[in-house]
């Protein structure tokens, strides 16, 4: 429909509006104008304007003398990269075999009907973005929505409409007594499984998920939460936004590594077996929403 579509002319006139090269320096100023760390320093400036301006991949070009092209093939290789301005909140629609046999492109249609935009495009008021997956890996639980982050399985058509009064709620904003989406879970190391609950570091009253962790070469102790749909951690160093961490078993020191990267942002994803039987996957990446609970 015409209403919910947008001119060429409309999209250039504010493809790069409000950029400041101020900013754009400062956040690569704060990674050492690495070139290394090229994905840490798109995924600062697209947290900060929710897509990745023409000028500010520019400025990331001059400051960090890297050819345009370098940095453009990084913007565009990840999924969670948009060259585009994004909605405040984004949903990803799973149209995997799995999910499709199982109505995926049901799912889809119905998003496309309530926000009015397709796939790829954002709402005229900049509240939402629609955008589908070849798999999210969650082949067993689809049909397989994921609104900021978080994934709803066995989704159907009937739960579209509050899926997006969810989201504008805030689903960040979690109820740690009554939300069903937030799990207890004790986890174990893949290899030797000893447990990896830690219980003299409590996390949103839990006892913790204690590891051992690398990030940017530097080891330290690392705890996250063992609420599924929590993402609350502690950390004995910096874990600056974008960085990749490894993640290791405190007790046998192996890595605790996936078979798959992250289907959002291409990180590494960590594997830590769930008491009861099942799988935890947790994106290696500060920043990234992606973690799923496998359970068999």
């Amino acid at each position: 429909m015409d209403s919910h579509g947008e001119s060429a002319h409309g999209r250039h006139a504010h493809a790069d509006e409000g950029v400041c090269r101020e900013d754009v320096v400062a956040i690569l100023r704060s990674h050492g104008d690495n070139p290394a760390e090229l994905v840490s320093i798109l995924q600062d400036i697209q947290a900060k304007y929710r897509y990745l301006p023409q000028d500010a991949l520019r400025i990331v070009a001059q400051v960090t003398r890297r050819s345009l092209v370098d940095v453009y093939a990084a913007a565009t290789f990840y999924k969670s990269f948009s060259l585009k301005p994004k909605g405040e909140h984004l949903i990803l629609s799973c149209q995997g075999t799995a999910c499709h046999v199982r109505g995926a492109s049901g799912i889809v249609e119905e998003l496309q009907r309530r926000l009015g935009v397709g796939p790829g495009e954002t709402t005229p008021d900049k509240k939402f973005t629609l955008e589908t997956v070849n798999c999210l890996g969650a082949c067993a639980l689809g049909p397989v929505v994921v609104v900021d982050g978080h994934y709803f399985s066995k989704v159907r058509k009937s739960k579209i409409r509050q899926l997006i009064r969810s989201a504008l709620k805030g689903l960040d904003k979690v109820d740690l007594t009554g939300d069903k989406r937030l799990i207890p879970l004790d986890v174990s190391c893949a290899r030797c499984y000893h447990t990896l609950m830690d219980p003299e570091v409590e996390i949103d009253g839990r006892p913790s998920i204690g590891l051992a962790a690398s990030v940017n070469g530097t080891r330290g102790l690392l705890n996250l939460s063992s609420v599924y749909g929590s993402y609350s951690l502690l950390s004995e160093q910096d874990v600056p936004r974008g960085a990749v961490a490894t993640f290791f078993c405190p007790h046998c020191e192996a890595e605790l590594i996936d078979a798959w990267e992250c289907p959002l942002c291409g990180a590494p994803m960590s594997g830590m077996v769930v008491r009861g039987g099942g799988t935890l996957h947790v994106c290696t990446r500060r920043g990234c929403k992606n973690h799923l609970l496998d359970l068999v």
